[in-house]
C-alpha cells in the first residue's frame, strides 16, 4: 500500500506541476504577473484585470518586456500573455519540446484557449515558427517583428546581414548541422512556416526595409513568397528607412486590429474614418477663391512644383474636380510644374511661368521632395519658399495659396524615426508666417502604410506615384476643399494682410530671370539660339530648341551688371557640365561645379545661387569656365538659361 501511495503522488507531482511551482507576483505595466520558474526556466504569466470570455492569449518568444505595446494593448482587452525563457535552445527541437510542455501547464492549470497568437521579435521567430509548425492546430495567427526566418541570413551572415559569429557557432550546434550541409537544412521558418500556411493560419510582420542585421530580403520576402505559393495569408507592414531596431510600431493599432480579427472580431475597435489621417493644417479657408468662382464665374489656378506636380496625375484630378464643383465658371489652369526644381527656382520663375498669366485665384505649390533630394540647404529652403509665398501675396493678396508635402522614402524614413522632415520643418515655418494651409500627404503616405492599409512596395511604388497614389493625394485635396467650403463664405473676397517684416531678410521675394542676352562677352561663350543636344542624353521639355549661353572651354569669360542682393544662373546640367569660377565686384573668384548626381544620364534644369546676400544695388559679377572639373564630367561647358536676380 505504501509503494501504491507513493507513485500515486509522484503522478500527482508530474501532472500537476504548479504544485511544486514556487511564484511571485511582480507588476507588469499595471497588470498582475505572475513570476515563477519552469522547469528550471523563468516563466512568466500576466492577468487581464478581466479575461475575455474565450481566454486568447498571446505568447511572447524572446526578449521579455521589450516594446511592449502591442501585448498591453491586448491585455486591456482581456487577453493573458506568457512567456517561457528558452534562449539557450536557440529556438531548436528542445525549445520546441519546452514550448509543448508550457503550452499542456498552460492549458491544463489555467484553461486558457487552445489556440495560442504567437509573437516573435528578432530570433524569436525561430521559435514561433518551428513550434508553430509542429503544433498547427494550437495557433490562432502569428504576429513576427523583424524575425529571424533563415539561419543562414543571421546568425550566418551568408547574405547582407551582418551576422554574428558567436551566435552562427551556437546555433549551428543547437540544430545540429554545419556549414555543409546547412543549404540542405529543411527546419528553418522559411521552409516549415508552409506548414502553417496550408493550415491557413494568418500571420502579420512588421519589418524594417533597411534592416542590416536581419534583412528583409533574405528572411520575410523569402518566407512571405513561400507562405503565398502555399496559400496562405500573411500581412507584411514595411517601415521605410528603418532597421532593426526598434521594433513594433509606435501606435500597435494594426497590429492589434490584426490579432483580433482573427481571435476575438468583436473587440476590433470601431474603424477611424477615412479623414483621421489626412495630415492638414487649416490656416484661415480658401472663400476668396470660391467667391471667385461663384460670382465671377471666371478662376485662374496654378500649380507650381517639380515633376509630380508636372507629370499628370493628383493635378488633372484637382482640375476635373473643380470644373465639376463649378460648372458654369471659367477655368483657366496653369501647369507650371518643372521636374527637378524646388523652391529656389520657383521663386525666381514665379512671375515669369505664373504672374504673368495674370491675378491667380488659387496657387499650388509643392517643393519638398526636391528641396530635400537636391541637398538644399535649410536657411535656402526657407528663403525660396517665402519668396514664392510674399512675392504671390503681394502680385494678389486675394491668392489663396496651398502648400503640398509630397512622400518619397527619405520622409518616411524620418517620421519611422520619429522625426520631422527638416525640409517640412522649414517650409512650415513660412506656412505659419504667412498663414498658408498645408497639406502633408508625406506623413498621411507613411501613417497609413502603418497601419496595414497599403504598401509603398505594391501599392504606391514611388514617389512618383502610381494611379493608386494620385488618387489617394487627390482624395485628401478634395477633403481640404469640402472642409474649407463646407461653411458658406462671406459675400466678398478679403486681402491678406502681410507681415511688415520679412521671415528671412534675405528671401527670394523679389526674385525674377533676366534675359542672358544682358552679359558683356569677353571671350569663348556664344548664344546659341536653338539649342539641342550634340549626345544621346535626353532633356527636360522646355529646355531645348531654346536659346542658351554656352561656353566650353576653360577660361571662358563674360560679365553681367544688375541690381539687387542675390545673384544665380539658372543652367543646363548634363554629362559635360563643368566648374564656374565667379567674381563679384572685383572680389575674390570663388569656384562652383555645375555637375549634379544625375548630370551623368540628363540634361537637367539646375539653378546655381551664387550670391544671396549683397547689399541692395548695382553690382558686377565675372564669369569664367575653370580649368577644374568633376571627375565624373565628360567636359567643361556652361549652358545658361537666365540670370536669376532678387531685386
Amino acid at each position: 500500500m505504501n509503494k501504491l501511495l507513493i507513485s500515486f503522488c509522484l503522478l500527482i507531482l508530474i501532472s500537476f506541476p504548479a504544485l511544486k511551482i514556487q511564484a511571485q507576483d511582480l507588476d507588469y505595466y499595471g497588470f498582475k504577473c505572475l513570476d515563477f520558474k519552469f522547469e528550471g526556466h523563468d516563466a512568466k504569466i500576466v492577468f487581464p484585470d478581466k479575461a475575455e470570455q474565450a481566454k486568447h492569449w498571446i505568447w511572447r518568444a524572446r526578449f521579455w518586456g521589450h516594446e511592449p505595446q502591442t501585448e498591453i494593448a491586448l491585455l486591456k482587452k482581456g487577453f493573458h500573455l506568457v512567456y517561457v525563457d528558452g534562449a539557450e535552445y536557440c529556438g531548436n527541437q528542445d525549445a520546441v519540446r519546452l514550448w509543448d510542455h508550457f503550452y499542456d501547464y498552460l492549458i491544463d492549470q489555467y484553461h486558457l484557449n487552445s489556440k495560442a497568437v504567437l509573437e516573435g521579435f528578432s530570433r524569436g521567430g525561430l521559435y514561433i515558427y518551428n513550434w508553430g509548425s509542429q503544433n498547427c492546430e494550437k495557433v490562432a495567427c502569428i504576429y513576427a517583428d523583424a524575425p529571424v526566418c533563415d539561419l543562414r541570413s543571421w546568425p550566418g551572415g551568408k547574405g547582407k546581414g551582418q551576422g554574428s559569429p558567436a551566435d552562427w557557432k551556437a546555433h549551428l550546434i543547437a540544430y545540429n548541422v554545419n556549414e555543409e550541409n546547412i543549404d540542405s537544412f529543411k527546419g528553418m521558418p522559411i521552409y516549415n512556416a508552409v506548414k502553417l500556411a496550408s493550415a491557413h493560419i494568418p500571420v502579420i510582420h512588421v519589418c524594417g526595409a533597411k534592416d542590416e542585421v536581419v534583412p528583409m530580403e533574405e528572411n520575410t520576402d523569402v518566407l512571405a513568397k513561400n507562405y503565398r505559393d502555399a496559400g496562405g495569408e500573411i500581412k507584411i507592414i514595411v517601415k521605410e528607412g528603418g532597421g532593426h531596431h526598434p521594433h513594433s510600431l509606435k501606435d500597435p493599432a494594426p497590429i492589434v486590429d490584426f490579432i483580433l480579427s482573427h481571435t476575438v472580431p468583436e473587440l476590433r475597435d470601431p474603424p477611424l474614418p477615412l479623414d483621421s489621417k489626412m495630415s492638414i493644417s487649416f490656416r484661415g479657408n480658401l472663400d476668396n477663391c470660391r467667391i471667385k468662382f461663384e460670382q465671377e464665374k471666371f478662376g485662374r489656378v496654378a500649380f507650381l512644383g517639380g515633376s509630380i506636380t508636372y507629370n499628370p496625375g493628383w493635378r488633372d484630378k484637382v482640375c476635373d474636380y473643380l470644373r465639376e464643383k463649378f460648372p458654369s465658371t471659367r477655368f483657366e489652369f496653369i501647369s507650371a510644374g518643372i521636374p527637378s526644381t524646388g523652391s529656389t527656382p520657383g521663386a525666381f520663375r514665379l512671375e515669369r511661368d505664373v504672374l504673368s498669366k495674370g491675378n491667380i485665384d488659387l496657387l499650388f505649390e509643392e517643393a519638398a521632395v526636391n528641396d530635400a533630394t537636391n541637398g538644399i540647404k535649410p536657411e535656402i529652403q526657407v528663403r525660396g519658399m517665402e519668396g514664392i509665398i510674399r512675392h504671390a501675396l503681394e502680385s494678389n493678396p486675394k491668392t489663396d495659396v496651398v502648400l503640398l508635402y509630397f512622400t518619397d522614402q527619405d520622409k518616411m524614413a524620418d517620421y519611422n524615426k520619429g522625426a520631422i522632415p527638416e525640409v517640412i520643418q522649414q517650409h512650415e515655418k513660412v506656412a505659419e508666417y504667412y498663414s498658408v494651409s498645408t497639406i502633408n500627404l508625406a506623413k498621411e503616405v507613411n501613417d497609413r502604410i502603418l497601419n496595414g492599409e497599403f504598401t509603398w512596395r505594391e501599392d504606391f511604388k514611388d514617389l512618383h506615384p502610381s494611379p493608386f497614389g494620385q488618387e489617394l493625394y487627390f482624395r485628401t485635396i478634395k477633403h481640404f476643399f469640402e472642409t474649407s467650403w463646407q461653411k458658406l463664405p462671406s459675400i466678398a473676397m478679403v486681402s491678406k494682410t502681410l507681415p511688415s517684416n520679412l521671415l528671412d531678410p534675405n528671401s527670394y521675394s523679389k526674385g525674377h530671370f533676366e534675359p542672358i542676352e544682358k552679359a558683356r562677352i569677353k571671350s569663348g561663350w556664344n548664344l546659341v539660339q536653338n539649342w539641342i543636344p550634340g549626345d544621346k542624353f535626353p532633356t527636360r521639355e522646355g529646355f531645348v530648341n531654346v536659346p542658351v549661353l554656352e561656353g566650353s572651354a576653360p577660361g571662358a569669360e563674360f560679365k553681367l551688371k544688375f541690381r539687387g542682393n542675390a545673384i544665380g544662373v539658372f543652367i543646363t546640367s548634363g554629362p559635360d557640365a563643368g566648374m564656374l569660377e565667379y567674381s563679384i565686384d572685383g572680389n575674390k573668384f570663388k569656384t562652383i561645379d555645375q555637375f549634379t548626381k544625375w548630370s551623368s544620364i540628363l540634361h537637367l534644369p539646375w539653378l546655381l545661387m551664387l550670391e544671396d546676400n549683397l547689399s541692395g544695388g548695382k553690382h558686377t559679377l565675372k564669369v569664367r569656365i575653370s580649368s577644374a572639373k568633376n571627375t565624373k564630367s565628360t567636359g567643361y561647358t556652361c549652358r545658361i538659361h537666365q540670370f536669376s536676380v532678387n531685386n
